[in-house]
């Protein structure tokens, strides 16, 4: 780890250009892509890699695509293709070289100076609503292995040279995906998007030299890593094993067991998370590539340490994730699954680390987010009679809060799940209800269902949608409806999650957490999201705070009287009195049934 030698202040600005750079791009994604995962809910991510493939600036993505994979996809693209041009650009969504799962497509252009040194790697990625799979879903969690999942896979695959289109690639995915010309608007956006990305760089390099930025490249990596040592430096010596449990699917009756051994040496500025006592790939699509269970345990620990450190391939460096081969959260041999490795399995271990750094280190880490996927996100698809018949799928983003307690703050209530970090927006009902046949008829809180804890944890969402004058069918994968996010240090878990069929008589009828419903006209879809979990003991809440949340709705009184030991009344009067005598005799609060 080498001692600063750049200008701060030339170190600082130059941040800022390329994260500059990074936005570019991503405002070319947000205002040219035609899927509404895309344009309304933002599910893409912009970075920039090193010419050392060490991932070096990224701004407003979801950690989840960003924190790794981007440099392992870089490393691949240079594997498969030994001579790189300017006007190249590559298609890659492979799970087995680097990327997350089928679904997230990825272009990854090598910006080449005038000389035809390769200097760095703009990525651009985008979650699409379909990628071919045989069910029409994103997420195939039942799939025995990749050939049953269907997804069409893009190992590095050129899609331009001399900046001209592949027509056979282009060909092949508009024969094999159900809404083609969304499809088609999406790639269009993505290859924009990073030769936006591109251009910018290559006007930079010429403005400040390639040597003045490859210097800064370096020195700001190193920068990073000497924060994450410092950092690191400040937590406790600790070992300890956690261990998480993702629900039951088909196949799988006992759920899927997850542990992760974190090892913290304050002294070396490092971290250490052991993920390879786990269980062989399984046959679903659960299982997690290794761009994503390295991201995992990286959130996990960004969400622990100071929120000061800039996240890139410089900090990831103090981090050392032990996987192993044909491991469900390690790397993936085909023709395992994984499409589904960014959310559910995903969640629990990126959650089994920060709430392992929280027991370690007190005024550190994060109780559990709520969990992926609940039914108010479902991938919904069909005709619309509005339009002749034409087919449409999409991925909603509806009611679903999520976020934990910490040590100074309560719960996001748009977290979402931990790989989306807050970054994902929920969706317009309006615009929803524009582009597809449904009526949203209902999103709201559930009051008790929070996390409870010193800082509570984000209450459960209800939501309530279906189909407008045709047939839906729509795919979920509500984890957390059997094991909810789990509090820290005394905290208690957060609401469960819950998935309901209401006929058209209002009667309503319990859904399995995993599979698919078909929607008839006048049908509706009811979703319950987990709540996430408390940091620290209920009966340690300030009162005040107790009575704002009554105030809000969140809670209730007598839920406060229960759980958090305050007497108040609906208008947010505290009894002083009462509460006193609650909290001298308050035993451990249990959390409410839900």
């Amino acid at each position: 780890m080498t001692t600063a030698s750049f200008d701060p202040v030339a170190l600082a600005t130059i941040s800022s250009r390329l994260e500059g750079v990074v936005r570019s791009m991503r405002n070319t994604l947000t205002r040219a892509s035609r899927s509404g995962v895309v344009n309304i809910a933002r599910d893409f991510s912009c970075c920039i890699v090193s010419a050392d493939d060490e991932i070096l600036q990224w701004a407003e993505s979801l950690p989840i695509q960003v924190l790794c994979g981007p440099e392992l996809m870089a490393r691949s693209m240079k594997q498969f293709h030994r001579e790189l041009s300017r006007g190249d650009a590559f298609l890659h969504n492979s799970p087995y070289h680097g990327a997350t799962h089928a679904a997230d497509h990825s272009i990854l252009i090598p910006v080449i100076d005038q000389s035809g040194t390769h200097q760095f790697t703009v990525v651009a990625r985008a979650h699409q609503a379909d990628c071919g799979n045989a069910t029409p879903t994103a997420y195939a969690a039942t799939a025995r292995d990749v050939y049953e999942e269907g997804a069409l896979i893009f190992p590095c695959v050129r899609a331009q040279q001399d900046y001209v289109d592949s027509e056979d690639l282009i060909r092949t995915c508009r024969l094999r995906i159900r809404v083609p010309d969304q499809w088609w608007g999406d790639y269009l956006a993505l290859v924009g998007s990073a030769r936006i990305g591109e251009r910018q760089m290559l006007a930079l390099g010429e403005e400040l030299g390639w040597d003045s930025l490859r210097e800064f490249a370096t020195e700001w990596l190193n920068y990073s890593e000497r924060m994450m040592a410092e950092a690191i430096g400040r937590l406790p010596t600790g070992k300890t094993t956690v261990e998480t449990r993702h629900d039951p699917i088909p196949g799988l009756e006992d759920g899927i067991p997850v542990r992760a051994s974190i090892s913290i040496d304050p002294a070396a500025g490092s971290i250490e998370v052991d993920l390879r006592d786990n269980l062989d790939c399984l046959p679903c699509g659960l299982n997690l590539s290794e761009s994503t269970a390295r991201a995992a345990v990286l959130i996990g620990i960004f969400n622990s340490v100071d929120h000061h450190v800039p996240p890139n391939g410089g900090s990831a460096r103090r981090v050392n994730v032990l996987l192993r081969e044909n491991c469900v959260v390690g790397i993936p041999r085909h023709p395992a699954s994984c499409s589904v490795a960014t959310t559910n399995v995903f969640d629990r271990l990126a959650n089994a680390v920060q709430r392992g750094i929280a027991e370690l280190a007190a005024g550190y880490g994060m109780a559990e987010v709520g969990l992926s996927l609940p039914a108010s996100v479902s991938v919904i698809s069909g005709n619309d009679p509005r339009h002749g018949g034409a087919p449409f799928i999409n991925q909603l983003i509806l009611a679903w809060t999520g976020g934990p307690g910490g040590p100074v703050e309560d719960g996001w209530l748009t977290m979402g799940g931990p790989g989306d970090g807050g970054a994902l927006l929920r969706d317009s009902v309006e615009i929803d209800e524009l582009k597809h046949p449904i009526v949203v008829w209902e999103q709201r809180l559930l009051p008790d269902t929070e996390g409870a804890g010193r800082r509570r944890g984000a209450p459960s969402a209800h939501g309530e949608f279906g189909p407008l004058d045709t047939r839906m069918e729509a795919f979920f994968l509500s984890d957390g409806t059997v094991n909810p996010p789990r509090g820290v240090r005394s905290g208690l878990s957060g609401g469960r999650a819950a998935q309901f069929l209401r006929g058209v008589d209002g009667e309503i009828r319990p859904l399995d957490l995993c599979g698919s419903v078909t929607l008839e006209a006048g049908e509706r879809l009811v979703s319950v999201s987990t709540g996430g979990g408390g940091y620290g003991a209920p009966n340690q809440r300030e009162p005040e705070r107790v009575a704002e949340d009554v105030l809000e709705g969140w809670i209730t009184p007598g839920h406060a009287a229960e759980v958090y030991r305050v007497a108040v009344s609906e208008a947010g009067v505290i009894d002083e009195a009462a509460t006193a005598a609650l909290r001298s005799t308050a035993a451990e609060p249990q959390a409410r049934a839900t």
